[in-house]
C-alpha cells in the first residue's frame, strides 16, 4: 500500500460477507465477527486476532445501512465476536505499518463515520446496540463497543477492554476512544490517563466502577444477560416493522476519467488536479404519498442521488487522492427538487425519515473530506431545498449574474431556493445548520436569509444576503473561475486540508466535532512522525520484540 494503492470497490452484500455475519431474527439482529485471516483487502498481512482492516469496516458500514434500511422490525443490534475469548483486537497493526500516510488517514475517517453513523442509527432511527464483549476488546475493537448504547463484557478472568495504542504503538486510538471515553462516558480524566496508557486494560468491576463498560457478567450467564439487556432495549425503541426497502445494486460506470451514475456524474481532470461533478435533479414529479415512496424503493429520486453520491464521494476520497479540488454543479428542474424536498421533510414514515438521515450523514461524509469543495451556479442548476446544502457545504460559491450570452442568451437566469430544510433538517457535525455555520455570529444577516426561505433568489439578492462568494457576469466568470481552480492547484494541499476543515466547522463542538477536528488531526501528525511511522518508530517495530526508538523532545 506504500506504493500501488488498490483501487477500493465499497459495494458489497450480507452474501458476499468474508468477516461479518447478519442475522435478524424478530425484533433483534445479530452481528457476528469472525474475520478471515486470508480476507485482507491487499497482500502483506493476515487479519489475526479478530483485526480489522478497510475491507472489514466496507462490512459493517454495509451491514448497518441494510439494518436500516432493510429491516425496519429490526430495534435493537447485538454486537459480538465469532472467536474463542476474542471480542476484536482492533486494526490491524501490519496493515498499518505498511500502508501510506493517505492511506491510514482515509481508513480512519472511513471507520469513524461508520461508528458515528451506528450512534445515529441509535439517536434518529431507534436502532439501539449492545456490544456483547465475548472476550478480550483491544484498541480498535473496544473502539466499537464504545460506539454501541451499553457495553456488556464477559468476566472469565482474563477478558479485558483496553486502549493500547499510546503505549504499544506511540499513536493515538484512531476511532473517537479518547473522546468517547471521556464525553460519552464521562470516565473521569485521571481514570481516563491511566487507562489509555495501560496496554494490558481493565476487567471485571474496575472496568464496571470507572464506567469503561456497564456490566461485566460470568460465562454461564452471558448469553442470557446479554439478550435481556436486547430486549430491554428494544422495548423502548420506535421501529415500526413490516416490510423493508431492499437495497439493490447500484448501476454505476466507470471509465480511466469519468465515473457515471443515474443522477451523478465525475468528470476527472487529473492534469488539473480536479474533478467535475454533476449532481441531476429527479426527472419526474414525486409519488402522491408514502406508500408510492416506499413503492420506488431505491429508485426514490432522494434515495437514489443520496446512494450515488455517497458511493462517489467514498470512491474518489479513496482512490483518486490526487484530485484535490470538487468543483459541484447541478443541473435539473427546481421545481421538481423542491417538490421532492418537501416530501423529504414533511411526510410522516419511516424509509423517509431514514432517507433524510442518510442525506444529512452524506452531507457530514462531505464536509469531513479533505478536498477543496467548489460549488458553480449557472442556467439550468437546482440548488434548492435539499441541494441548496451542496452550495452551503461548499468552500466557495460562484454564481452566474445573468446567463451566457453566447451560448444561450434565452436562457432562465440561475436562482437558489432555500427551504425550512436548509435551518435545521441536515445538521453538520458540529450540531448547527450549515446556514448557521455560515453566518456564525453574525445573528442579522442569518435572521435575513431565514426571511428570503422559499424565495427564487438570482444572483444579486444571493449576493446580497451573503449565500456566495462571488456573483459574476458571464465576461468575468469563465476567468474568475479559471484563475480561482488553478490557483488552489499550486497551493499546499496539506496547509489547504488544515485550513479548510478550521473554516467548515464553527462555534461548539460536540462529540462528532472533537472526533473529526481534533482527535484525527492530532493522528494525522502522529502518523507523519518518525516516533510512529518513522523505520524504528513504534508502529513499524510492533512484534519485533524492539521498542520503538523514540525521540523525546516534546514538539
Amino acid at each position: 500500500m506504500s506504493d500501488a494503492v488498490p483501487v477500493v470497490d465499497f459495494d458489497t452484500t450480507p452474501e458476499h460477507y468474508r468477516h461479518w455475519t447478519l442475522a435478524a431474527e424478530g425484533d433483534v439482529a445479530t452481528l457476528t465477527l469472525a474475520v478471515d485471516e486470508d480476507g485482507g483487502l491487499v497482500p502483506g498481512y493476515e487479519l489475526k486476532a479478530n483485526s480489522y482492516d478497510l475491507g472489514v469496516d466496507i462490512e459493517l458500514y454495509d451491514a448497518i445501512q441494510r439494518v436500516r434500511f432493510e429491516h425496519p422490525e429490526v430495534k435493537t443490534v447485538v454486537l459480538t465476536g465469532g472467536l474463542e475469548k476474542m471480542f476484536c483486537a482492533g486494526a490491524n497493526i501490519r496493515m498499518l505499518a505498511q500502508s501510506s500516510h493517505a492511506w491510514k488517514v482515509n481508513f480512519c475517517k472511513f471507520t469513524n463515520e461508520t461508528r458515528n453513523g451506528l450512534e445515529d442509527a441509535s439517536e434518529n432511527s431507534g436502532i439501539r446496540s449492545v456490544a456483547a464483549v465475548n472476550g478480550t476488546a483491544a484498541g480498535g475493537g473496544y473502539e466499537i463497543a464504545l460506539a454501541c448504547d451499553e457495553i456488556v463484557l464477559i468476566d472469565d478472568g482474563s477478558s479485558t477492554v483496553s486502549l493500547p495504542e499510546v503505549p504499544l504503538l506511540g499513536v493515538l486510538p484512531g476511532t473517537g476512544g479518547l473522546t468517547r471515553v471521556v464525553d460519552k462516558r464521562h470516565v473521569r480524566k485521571d481514570r481516563a490517563d491511566l487507562f489509555a496508557t495501560k496496554a494490558e486494560g481493565f476487567r471485571g468491576q474496575t472496568a464496571v466502577d470507572w464506567g469503561l463498560v456497564d456490566s461485566t457478567v460470568p460465562r454461564n450467564r452471558f448469553a442470557e444477560h446479554v439478550a435481556g439487556r436486547a430486549r430491554v432495549l428494544a422495548e423502548g425503541s420506535s421501529r415500526p416493522g413490516g416490510p423493508g426497502v431492499a437495497l439493490t445494486p447500484l448501476v454505476r460506470s466507470e471509465a480511466d476519467d469519468a465515473i457515471s451514475y443515474s443522477h451523478v456524474t465525475a468528470t476527472i481532470d487529473r492534469a488539473a488536479r480536479r474533478v467535475d461533478i454533476e449532481v441531476r435533479g429527479p426527472e419526474s414529479d414525486p409519488p402522491a404519498d408514502a406508500d408510492g415512496v416506499r413503492a420506488l424503493g431505491v429508485d426514490w429520486w432522494p434515495m437514489t442521488v443520496t446512494r450515488e453520491l455517497d458511493d462517489l464521494v467514498l470512491r474518489l476520497r479513496t482512490n483518486e487522492t490526487g484530485i484535490g479540488t470538487w468543483v459541484i454543479r447541478t443541473s435539473g428542474d427546481t421545481d421538481r427538487v423542491l417538490a421532492h424536498d418537501a416530501q423529504l421533510a414533511d411526510l410522516d414514515d419511516w424509509y423517509v425519515a431514514e432517507v433524510r438521515h442518510y442525506w444529512k450523514r452524506t452531507l457530514k461524509r462531505l464536509d469531513v473530506t479533505s478536498r477543496s469543495l467548489i460549488a458553480v451556479i449557472e442556467p439550468g442548476s437546482c440548488f434548492a431545498g435539499m441541494l441548496a446544502e451542496l452550495a452551503l457545504a461548499c468552500d466557495r460559491q460562484y454564481m452566474l449574474d445573468g446567463v451566457y450570452e453566447d451560448v444561450d442568451p434565452d436562457a432562465e437566469p440561475a436562482t437558489i431556493v432555500l427551504t425550512a430544510a436548509n435551518d435545521g433538517a441536515f445538521p453538520m457535525g458540529n450540531g448547527l445548520s450549515r446556514l448557521e455555520s455560515r453566518f456564525w455570529g453574525r445573528d442579522d444577516e442569518l435572521a435575513a436569509v431565514r426571511k428570503a426561505v422559499g424565495d427564487r433568489l438570482d444572483a444579486r439578492r444571493a449576493d446580497e444576503l451573503g449565500l456566495v462568494t462571488w456573483a459574476l457576469d458571464d465576461l468575468d466568470l469563465g476567468d474568475e473561475l479559471r484563475i480561482a481552480l488553478e490557483e488552489r492547484a499550486s497551493l499546499s494541499p496539506d496547509a489547504l486540508t488544515g485550513m479548510e476543515a478550521n473554516h467548515r466547522f464553527v462555534g461548539p463542538e460536540t462529540v462528532e466535532s472533537k472526533i473529526f477536528g481534533r482527535l484525527t488531526a492530532w493522528q494525522n501528525w502522529i502518523f507523519y512522525r518518525p516516533n510512529a511511522s518513522g523505520p524504528d518508530g513504534a508502529l513499524r517495530r510492533y512484534g519485533s520484540g524492539q521498542r520503538g526508538s523514540y525521540d523525546y523532545q516534546r514538539v
